[in-house]
């Protein structure tokens, strides 16, 4: 049942187009689980669609010709250098299409369909039992305060009240020393008003500037 339908290294016609077709069904497979994990797409998920085609036919060109392997590694390396750093699902996703590729390749048509069934409801599963919400949560807050308020304290009240945790990171000055810059951590309670928090925040600090996003570190990137 997992075994290769290529023996000795032999190729026929039907055993090709068979291994051609698994491999771009599969990664219909891969986009349509990228689209469901509410990604933005755009021409991503037609690459991912296309990959594992792309990827099983390096497979079969190759196939074991160690001349071929070490010219379309070097290949491989230039795109790599050619194209942009990707977000860590963006990444997973491409190893995910790559894999399936790899397999279709060698010619376990069966173990390539099961694997994209599997890897695609593991991420589903983890996605519907929201893992990685609570980073989602989190964010990073930086806070510009006039030189002549004291810093210690000043906005304990209001993390108290929009935020189940919040911390200091950073303090540093701006504006030629005129003023300081506070870095914060926190994570919002549920249901809170992302905008009455800067509000208040804005009233507290002189209506200077306040800059709401997510944590640098936790975007996703590789």
């Amino acid at each position: 049942m997992f075994q290769s339908i290529f023996h000795a290294g032999t190729f026929s016609v039907e055993n090709v187009i068979m291994t051609m077709l698994v491999a771009l069904l599969c990664g219909i497979m891969v986009a349509f689980v990228f689209r469901l994990h509410n990604m933005p797409s755009g021409k991503y998920a037609i690459i991912l669609a296309v990959l594992p085609l792309m990827t099983s036919c390096v497979i079969l060109v190759v196939n074991g010709n160690l001349g071929t392997s070490v010219a379309m590694l070097g290949a491989f390396g230039l795109v790599r250098f050619r194209s942009a750093a990707g977000s860590a699902a963006e990444i997973g996703y491409i190893f995910y299409a790559m894999t399936i590729g790899l397999a279709t390749g060698m010619g376990f048509l069966v173990m390539a369909l099961v694997m994209t069934v599997v890897i695609g409801a593991v991420i589903l599963i983890a996605e519907f039992c929201g893992m990685g919400d609570a980073l989602m949560r989190e964010r990073m807050l930086r806070i510009t305060i006039p030189e002549s308020l004291n810093y210690t304290g000043l906005f304990d009240d209001i993390m108290d009240t929009y935020t189940s945790y919040s911390c200091m990171t950073r303090v540093r000055t701006t504006g030629m020393g005129t003023m300081y810059e506070l870095s914060y951590r926190l994570k919002f309670k549920r249901g809170m008003n992302e905008k009455a928090f800067i509000d208040e925040l804005r009233c507290r600090n002189g209506n200077l500037d306040i800059m709401l996003g997510i944590v640098q570190g936790e975007r996703g990137e590789m």
